[in-house]
């Protein structure tokens, strides 16, 4: 039985649209141009980071986020990019007894904007407060350890194949893939979707159904 629920971050709980608005801002180019560009990168299949390479080359993201939180433009995302199915999701899950976590590739400052938005959960935390970053299989091998069941027992969601869910499924999670923002779009209809997510959805609300068809399922056995 489902006993533990786990969410990624950006575009499975976080509409990236502001954050890669500003980042294009940040190195002067058009915003429709620097997503263009993002996508195409997504779509080679090349990381997201050369992307930025393309504008700049050398481009360090790292220190690029200090220098824009130096220059009082620091990362941040609140209620308003929250997709809007997130609440009643999280929440249907809590009332069915699950255990709710979240836990992605963020920042320490993404962390504390998480927590200070009062999400219904038992859990966060991000890769900068573990030290050490998906695709890792350490990274969910730390979400099973921290989680109150066993691997098989948590369907970890997100919308990326190499970040979320081929990681989740060695670590020996169930899955969820997502089809929402620039990877969930992309990589819809790889063969990998149907090979390694248990669940492919469009809204987080699915996840109580799935949790109630395998309850009830368990009921009648």
């Amino acid at each position: 039985m489902i006993q533990a629920v786990v969410f990624d971050v950006g575009e499975t709980l976080v509409d990236e649209t502001r954050e890669y608005g500003t980042w294009a801002d940040w190195l002067g180019v058009p915003r429709h141009t620097f997503v263009s560009v993002f996508g195409a990168v997504i779509a080679l299949g090349q990381d997201y980071r050369e992307a930025f390479q393309i504008f700049r080359p050398g481009f360090d993201l790292s220190q690029q986020r200090e220098a824009r939180a130096a220059a009082g433009h620091p990362e941040t995302y609140g209620e308003e990019d929250l997709y809007s199915d997130v609440r009643p999701a999280l929440s249907k899950l809590r009332d069915m007894g699950v255990w709710v976590g979240i836990v992605g590739n963020q920042t320490v400052r993404s962390g504390g904007i998480l927590r200070s938005l009062d999400l219904p959960t038992d859990f966060i935390a991000t890769s900068d407060d573990w030290g050490i970053q998906k695709p890792a299989l350490g990274f969910f091998e730390k979400i099973v350890e921290v989680a109150p069941c066993e691997a098989d027992q948590i369907v970890y969601v997100g919308d990326r194949l190499d970040n979320d869910i081929a990681p989740a499924k060695t670590a020996g999670m169930r899955t969820a893939f997502i089809q929402r923002g620039p990877w969930g779009w992309i990589q819809r209809d790889s063969p990998q979707v149907a090979e390694l997510a248990d669940w492919k959805i469009t809204d987080l609300n699915t996840l109580a159904d799935i949790v109630a068809e395998e309850q009830d399922s368990l009921r009648s056995q």
